[in-house]
């Protein structure tokens, strides 16, 4: 057993430690740790880890794991690690690397022992997805209960503790920031281990999950957000490594960046990201917090080019700043809003940034300006606004005294009383206020008063200090019902705040993770939300549903979760902003055999900008299935009203009959006449399961339309069903 657990490593490695603050050289460097090994080996007794229980999950591996029969062998770095930590997300590119320069076959073996900080961690489809979000491709073990965090009185996450080929403990290190150290000590470990021949180059059954998954249009979208006019759609598709801006029926204007990682600035062909989140929009102009870049990135829609505005591209470690954006390092930037400063002449001349690596608020100067108790500051310049840097739920009149635990989402209430930040503080299970009059820092809901205890969790309707969250990741200001909507992500729930009285309540989502479209917001379900926004006018919600994969559409005047968004892909639908439609698109356009039926719809009333879902329901003969290399599509035409196809995408694919296919439809804004009829037709090839025939057939649905002047809902869905 572990005497004294990591106790019994800290006499020893301690003097290593001091000995190699010593040393000036490499070459002393690494004697000294082969000399401290030297003595760790010859210890009477090693100092070894206890068997991992059989009945623990393991991901990224064909079944369980033995750390002494499987591993024996293998040098072992175990990192204890929980998915929402921002310190632990911080240490995963120093694992990255040390796997890309050791693999299994050089003696080396990562594993992740995931141990649980919130109640939603513990749960294996959650860490299923974590694994997938962070690109983890080393086995990880479920340790729900925190067996072996106990066994060996791990204190910290992240903590590392590598193995030597015994499962004998060599080294520890705590936190993050240690990649020099880790790198010295796992490389000489191996080197003295292979003399002395207890290195086997055996493989390790690794099966990663990802590579179960089939394609998604959106992967582990972070955040969404809607321009002032309601009508685009901007989305952070984290796991894309991608920014889509689309129409808000789900029709993409532009890709930019993605589909792999990257840090690249240029055309939106060539530009790169890394798990970007936050985004704000104004214009034709968008921020993006690049979270795993350690940059802002600005996006210009006219000229289709992606810059940088602030950080370095590496993980910065400064508190205060100071300095010109592009010439500042920056920490993990999880969120972006428009914001003033309190002597600018123009609006929107601040950009708030919520700096979950240094657990602060920070402020990026698009102009010149002053911000509250501070001094006058020029144009481009990036600092801290809110936050000491400890990882604290401190509040204070003061500012730079306060204190936040990762915050992730950031609202602004720019009109009076309010004028204040909204923070989603995640790792403190609050929601707190700056005020951007004196730049106090207050605490609205969740948490408790202890500052330096965040485990104050829970799923809690209440007010202030009474109500619980869970790690909530998003918050958005409803200016005209003046409450605030909060993603408390971990507990898989949107709730609503009445900023006045302090009051919390559910207002979307069971607490149960699930994926339930088209019910009451009580029936509905969500699984981590992390980002959501309401339009100018207050009607709809959009949320991003992360682990689902899906931008969730909330009606907050009928309380109905109406859709998931549907994304429709660019090559099958790229429409410019300013064509009436695209004619080789038309004039392509299967004609369909005479035979094909034409189904007479009732009369539907509309109104200008109203978005109309088409849901397609189709059933083959029996014993017949889809030819899937034929061009089965679905086309929209209007042959006496043309302008009702004006920016739209009038034709699309039918890959797969056993589920439905979602057509969106949107009414132009400006409507030439006040009845038209649109026709939606399918053309299909099948082919008999029981021999070599195939056909091809066809159906269109005839869909009259009203327009009136009154709203009529945002929303309408008609349903499409033909059986062949």
């Amino acid at each position: 057993m572990a005497a004294g657990g990591l106790a019994g490593l800290l006499p020893a490695q301690t003097q290593l430690e001091y000995a190699l603050l010593d040393a000036d050289t490499p070459q002393e460097k690494e004697n000294l740790v082969y000399q401290y090994l030297k003595k760790m080996d010859s210890r009477e007794r090693d100092l070894t880890v206890p068997e991992l229980g059989g009945d623990l999950q393991w991901l990224n591996t064909e079944g369980p794991i033995s750390l002494h029969k499987d591993l024996c062998g293998k040098v072992v770095v175990l990192d204890f690690f929980t998915y929402c930590c921002i310190n632990c997300l911080h240490l995963l590119p120093d694992l990255h690397a040390l796997e890309h320069q050791y693999s299994d076959k050089d003696g080396l073996i990562i594993v992740g022992v995931h141990s649980a900080k919130f109640p939603n961690e513990k749960v294996l489809d959650n860490i299923k997805s974590a694994i997938l979000r962070y690109n983890i491709a080393h086995p990880v073990v479920n340790d729900a209960d925190a067996t072996l965090w106990h066994e060996l009185e791990v204190s910290c996450w992240p903590t590392l503790v590598i193995l030597g080929p015994r499962g004998n403990m060599l080294f520890s290190l705590v936190g993050e920031g240690h990649r020099e150290k880790l790198f010295l000590f796992t490389s000489i470990t191996l080197k003295f281990y292979k003399e002395r021949g207890q290195i086997k180059d055996n493989s390790i059954g690794i099966k990663l999950y990802r590579d179960s998954l089939p394609p998604s249009p959106l992967l582990f979208p972070g955040k969404v957000t809607v321009d002032d006019s309601g009508e685009r759609l901007v989305i952070a598709d984290t796991g894309h490594h991608r920014i889509l801006v689309t129409r808000k029926n789900g029709q993409i204007l532009h890709i930019i960046g993605g589909p792999n990682s990257g840090r690249r600035d240029g055309r939106f062909s060539e530009a790169a990201f890394n798990s970007p989140q936050g985004i704000a929009i104004k214009n034709n102009v968008i921020y993006v917090a690049d979270t795993e870049n350690h940059l802002i990135r600005k996006i210009d829609l006219e000229l289709e080019m992606v810059t940088t505005v602030a950080g370095i591209g590496i993980q910065g470690v400064d508190k205060e700043g100071g300095a010109k954006g592009e010439e500042q390092a920056i920490s993990s930037p999880w969120d972006v809003v428009f914001g003033n400063s309190i002597s600018g002449t123009q609006e929107d001349n601040v950009l708030w940034i919520a700096m979950a690596g240094t657990h602060q608020v920070w402020a990026l100067m698009l102009e010149g300006g002053k911000l509250p108790k501070g001094s006058d500051l020029k144009k481009g310049v990036c600092l801290r606004f809110a936050g000491s840097g400890n990882e604290e739920n401190r509040n204070n009149a003061y500012p730079h005294k306060a204190g936040f635990a990762q915050p992730s989402g950031l609202s602004l209430a720019a009109e009076e009383p309010w004028n204040c930040l909204f923070v989603a503080d995640s790792e403190s299970s609050t929601v707190r206020t700056i005020s951007l009059k004196d730049g106090a820092v207050k605490h609205l809901v969740g948490g408790e008063r202890d500052p330096l205890n965040l485990f104050a969790f829970g799923d809690v309707d209440g007010v202030g200090i009474n109500a619980k969250l869970q790690h909530p990741l998003g918050v958005t200001w409803d200016k005209k019902r003046k409450l605030l909507y909060v993603a408390d992500s971990y507990n898989h729930k949107i709730k609503v705040v009445d900023p006045k009285m302090k009051n919390c309540a559910t207002l979307a989502g069971t607490g149960e993770a699930g994926n339930v479209i088209g019910s009451s917001f009580t029936q509905s379900t969500f699984n981590e939300p992390g980002g959501l926004c309401v339009e100018e006018n207050g009607r709809l919600m959009y949320v991003a549903d992360t682990n689902n994969h899906q931008i969730k559409v909330l009606d907050l005047e009928t309380k109905i979760l109406s859709m998931a968004l549907p994304i429709l892909n660019r090559d099958a639908c790229d429409v410019p902003d300013n064509l009436p439609v695209q004619k080789d698109k038309v004039s392509n356009l299967p004609k369909l055999p005479k035979s094909a039926p034409n189904v007479q719809l009732p009369s539907l009333t509309v109104a200008p900008g109203q978005t109309i879902q088409f849901l397609l329901k189709l059933t083959l003969p029996p014993d017949s299935k889809l030819n899937e290399e034929a061009p089965n599509s679905w086309f929209i035409t209007a042959e006496d009203n043309t302008w009702l196809l004006q920016g739209q995408c009038p034709s699309g694919e039918i890959k797969d009959v056993s589920c439905q296919t979602t057509i969106p439809f949107q009414l132009p804004r400006s409507c030439l006449s006040a009845e038209a009829t649109l026709a939606i037709k399918v053309c299909l090839y099948y082919c008999s399961k029981g021999s070599s025939a195939c056909m091809m057939k066809g159906i269109s649905f005839s869909q009259p339309l009203q327009v009136a002047d009154t709203d009529q809902g945002s929303l309408t869905q008609v349903e499409l069903i033909h059986t062949f």
